[in-house]
C-alpha cells in the first residue's frame, strides 16, 4: 500500500504537461538566438554553461506557472496543483541559484535583461487568467523579443562585459522571429481556404509577412554594405524571404498545422546555420 501510494505521488508530480513546454514552435525562438549569441561570443566557459542551463530553466518555468494560473482560475483540474507547485519550486530554486552565481561573479548586468522578460511574462499570465492568450499575434511577437534576449546574454557572458554589439544581435534575432510569426499566421489562415484564390487576394493576405521579411533583408543588406556587420549576413534573411514569397504565392490550402510548423522549424534551423556561417 505504501509503495503504491509513493508511486502514485511520483506520477502526479512528474507530469509532462506540467513540467515541459507544450508549444513546440517556441523552441526555435529561444534556441536560435541562444546559438547565435554563443557563436558570436567565441568561447565557452563555466559561466556559459550556467547561462545555457539558466535560459532553459527560465523557459521551462513558464509552463508550470501557466498551469498554476489555469488551475486557480478554474481552467484546469485541481489534481494538477501539486505538480504545478512542485515544478515551480524546482525551476524557481535552480534559477535563483544561477542568478546568485552570476551576481556573485560580477555579472549582475544580466539581470537587466530579465526586467522586460518578467514584464511580458506577467502580461501573458494576465491574458491566461482571462482566457485571452490564444491568437494574440502582437503578444507573441513581443514575447519572441524577450526570448531573443538570449543572444546578448550569451555574448555578454562569453566576453565578460555588456558589449553593445549584444543589442544589435538581439534586434537581428528578434526581427527574424517576428517575421517568422507573422508568416506562420498567414499559412494558418491559408489552410482554411477551399481553393487558391486570385493573386490579388493572396497578396492581400500575405502583404504583412512580405513586408516584414523584405524589411529584414534590406536592412541587413544595408548594414552589411556599411560594414557594420558581415556583408554576407543577408543570405540568412534571404532564407525566410524566399520561403515567404513562395508561401504567399502558393497557399497552404488543406495543409495540417503540424506540416506548417515543421516546415517553419526547418526554415528557422536553416536561417540559424546560415547566420552562424556568415556572421
Amino acid at each position: 500500500m505504501i509503495v503504491t501510494r509513493k508511486r502514485t505521488t511520483r506520477v502526479r508530480l512528474f507530469r509532462k504537461v506540467v513540467a515541459l513546454p507544450q508549444e513546440h514552435g517556441t523552441w526555435a525562438f529561444l534556441l536560435s538566438p541562444l546559438a547565435i549569441g554563443l557563436v558570436a561570443g567565441g568561447r565557452w566557459t563555466t559561466a556559459t554553461t550556467l547561462l545555457v542551463v539558466g535560459v532553459l530553466v527560465a523557459f521551462f518555468f513558464r509552463q508550470p506557472v501557466v498551469i498554476l494560473v489555469k488551475v486557480l482560475s478554474g481552467r484546469k483540474p485541481r489534481t494538477l496543483l501539486p505538480a504545478a507547485l512542485f515544478w515551480v519550486g524546482v525551476y524557481g530554486l535552480v534559477g535563483l541559484g544561477i542568478l546568485w552565481w552570476f551576481w556573485a561573479h560580477g555579472m549582475g548586468y544580466l539581470l537587466y535583461l530579465a526586467i522586460p522578460a518578467v514584464a511580458v511574462f506577467l502580461w501573458h499570465l494576465y491574458l491566461v487568467r482571462h482566457r485571452a492568450e490564444r491568437g494574440q499575434r502582437g503578444v507573441e511577437i513581443v514575447a519572441s523579443g524577450t526570448l531573443a534576449l538570449a543572444a546578448p546574454a550569451a555574448l555578454w557572458v562569453a566576453r565578460g562585459y555588456p558589449d553593445p554589439m549584444g543589442w544589435l544581435l538581439w534586434l537581428l534575432a528578434w526581427f527574424q522571429s517576428a517575421a517568422s510569426i507573422v508568416y506562420a499566421y498567414v499559412r494558418l489562415e491559408q489552410r482554411r481556404w477551399r481553393e487558391w484564390p486570385p493573386l490579388k487576394e493572396r497578396l492581400r493576405a500575405g502583404w504583412r509577412a512580405l513586408l516584414y521579411t523584405t524589411f529584414n533583408l534590406v536592412v541587413v543588406a544595408l548594414l552589411g554594405a556599411l560594414h557594420v556587420i558581415s556583408p554576407w549576413l543577408w543570405l540568412a534573411y534571404a532564407v525566410q524571404w524566399v520561403e515567404t514569397v513562395w508561401g504567399v504565392f502558393r497557399p497552404a490550402v488543406g495543409w495540417r498545422p503540424t506540416t506548417i510548423g515543421f516546415r517553419q522549424l526547418f526554415v528557422s534551423i536553416l536561417f540559424t546555420l546560415v547566420f552562424i556561417l556568415t556572421w
